[in-house]
């Protein structure tokens, strides 16, 4: 990606609101598919892309190793002492960009200062909303197009629908699970990741910001940002080294599903049976709506190994893959009492009593309809706990939201 793609498109300024905005959400779900993309990591520009920061840093350019998954990096980072762990920064005055900071310590202050030139840019652009006391709260709140009508700042409603958006769908919903599952912390996984492809909600935040003449940066800056973008649209995760860059391929299958409530395209990892991430070389990744699990829960659900589950909501996963009925009759759930649910018309709640064996103590449980529609347009089943002295179903219910059952019962609808 060149540097003039940052640039504003022809006329963007001269454009209304309605039609840069528009422009704005279709150029960010072109990066929220680069997110997610499977290809093949475009190698030879990714690594055109890394020797030019290591040169901004005044490095020559690394030997570049590469992997087939984050998980295979492990191999490659541990004990290896040309790459940067958080425990080796300087606490002294020293410099980030000094020579005696490790190498990968200059490069994130070397991304960090341009982060905060550019964001420093487009706060400047963006008037204040002088009707709330936050200036996002209306482009959170009405739709995009509602809140540009209203006199909202089109910078508040990109914030909204571009910057969040995609925070909500990459680095939540996808980056921050890879991590946890593929890189559990450990001392051979603790060196300073970059997350190529995965850093694009902020990469593209800056980028859409200028094309639809919202921010106008520096040359320099400019140039550099292209750089970040390069790796977001061309490879994977990656870790930089003194004379040595590790770098991982891009997922070979990533499986999403849109987020419930998402206002402006999120989504979620989930794939029903089978891994919702896989890499090529096997490293692989369960999700059920968004919730990272076991293989177990995928593959082999059983009774057994859901009373031996200390996650609530693995635990709820793969009772959910079982079906709440069977589960019901093959752990010994029994019937306290059922009602019509208050706050969920047509719909009906039942409380179950636990017996002590099956989760170690005294419980009840209450089997609820959800008042959101999934995404495939089923209300999920799904079952709360509450305390064991409980016995009306209404009470129940109100106790999980913080209400008597008197209360309760006189909602309108829950969600």
């Amino acid at each position: 990606m060149s540097s003039r793609s940052l640039l504003p498109l022809p006329d963007a300024r001269q454009l209304p609101s309605l039609e840069r905005l528009s422009l704005a959400r279709a150029l960010r779900d072109d990066w929220l598919a680069h997110a997610l993309s499977t290809q093949p990591a475009d190698r030879a520009q990714a690594e055109d892309a890394v020797t030019e920061l290591y040169r901004r840093i005044g490095a020559p350019r690394p030997r570049f190793v590469w992997v087939p998954s984050p998980a295979a990096a492990r191999s490659e980072l541990r004990d290896d002492p040309q790459v940067f762990r958080p425990a080796r920064l300087r606490s002294d005055t020293t410099p980030a960009h000094g020579a005696d900071w490790p190498l990968a310590a200059r490069l994130a202050s070397l991304q960090s200062d341009l982060r905060t030139r550019m964001d420093a840019q487009i706060s400047r652009a963006a008037p204040p909303w002088q009707w709330y006391p936050s200036g996002l709260a209306p482009a959170r709140t009405l739709s995009p197009e509602e809140a540009v009508d209203a006199g909202v700042p089109l910078g508040h409603v990109l914030a909204a629908t571009v910057r969040d958006a995609l925070a909500a769908s990459v680095r939540d919903a996808v980056r921050a699970p890879v991590r946890t599952g593929l890189l559990p912390a450990s001392g051979d996984s603790s060196a300073l990741t970059w997350y190529g492809q995965h850093d694009a909600h902020w990469i593209a935040h800056l980028d859409i910001q200028a094309r639809v003449g919202l921010a106008r940066y520096r040359d320099s800056d400019t140039r550099q940002l292209a750089l970040w973008a390069t790796l977001a649209r061309s490879t994977g995760w990656w870790w930089p080294g003194h004379g040595r860059c590790v770098m991982a391929e891009r997922p070979a299958e990533v499986h999403t599903e849109p987020a419930p409530g998402g206002r402006h395209g999120e989504v979620r990892l989930h794939h029903p049976d089978s891994p919702a991430v896989r890499f090529a070389d096997g490293a692989e990744l369960y999700a059920l709506s968004g919730t990272r699990v076991p293989a177990w829960v995928i593959t082999d659900p059983t009774v057994e190994r859901i009373h031996r589950e200390t996650n609530v909501e693995v635990r709820r996963c793969a009772i959910e893959r079982i079906g709440w009925d069977s589960y019901i009759e093959q752990a010994g759930l029994q019937l306290v009492g059922s009602a019509a649910d208050p706050g969920n018309p047509g719909s009906d709640l039942h409380l179950y009593h636990v017996p002590r064996q099956v989760w170690g103590r005294p419980a009840r449980v209450l089997l609820v309809v959800n008042g959101s529609v999934e995404p495939d347009g089923r209300r999920r089943r799904y079952g709360l706990g509450v305390p064991a002295h409980i016995g009306d179903p209404v009470a129940a219910a109100g106790w999980s939201y913080g209400l008597t059952g008197d209360q309760y019962s006189r909602l309108l609808r829950r969600t």
